[in-house]
């Protein structure tokens, strides 16, 4: 069993990286949340892309682990609002944003417009002991609805419609979506690396 720790506090991250270990077929990588992240110094995201932001929590945070560890930041891109809320997704409504909070702000920005095309993207960084081991990425593509869709995911998943699908992000299991989605694909190359790697 190989032990990876990942540098978030997000339990919907957290569960979908599980998830993906198991689907991507490496059930013997095991993913655990950094001990006592909550009580470690935070790391300030202040990158001004999803890159600089993941390189500088992983090796920020695998400072005090002993396991590799990995982390991702990842957002909503707008084509129509000149790539917003793209790094800040998860503060596009202010430092204590909720979904719902975040998912309104978006809706009342593209009121009205027409142009709704989006993609999520995905950096995961990978360190130990404070060296970078590798960088992954993934985005997938589709356009904003004009209401939210369905109870599964998290973020802006409902308001997420992906073409292929015929359906939001929200609308399908975690499973589905990971087969195609910017978190799935950034995952499936860093889990691949980790087995032929470490």
């Amino acid at each position: 069993m190989k032990l990876i720790r990942c540098a978030t506090t997000n339990q919907g991250k957290l569960r979908e990286f599980r998830i993906a270990a198991d689907h991507f077929g490496h059930r013997q990588i095991q993913i655990e949340a950094i001990e006592h992240i909550s009580s470690l110094p935070e790391c300030v995201e202040d990158g001004e892309s999803f890159e600089e932001n993941a390189i500088k929590k992983a090796i920020h945070y695998s400072v005090h682990a002993h396991r590799p560890v990995f982390s991702d930041d990842s957002g909503l891109v707008v084509a129509a609002l000149d790539g917003a809320p793209g790094v800040r997704s998860a503060r596009f409504a202010g430092p204590k944003a909720t979904d719902e909070d975040n998912n309104r702000l978006l809706l009342e920005k593209l009121d009205g417009v027409e142009q709704r095309i989006a993609w999520f993207q995905c950096v995961i960084a990978l360190a130990h002991e404070g060296r970078l081991l590798g960088v992954f990425g993934g985005s997938v593509e589709g356009r904003i609805t004009t209401e939210a869709r369905g109870p599964n995911g998290f973020g802006y998943d409902p308001l997420f419609f992906h073409p292929p699908f015929e359906c939001t992000f929200g609308e399908v299991d975690a499973n589905r979506k990971l087969a195609v989605s910017h978190r799935g694909q950034a995952l499936k190359k860093m889990l691949d690396y980790v087995y032929q790697q470490l």
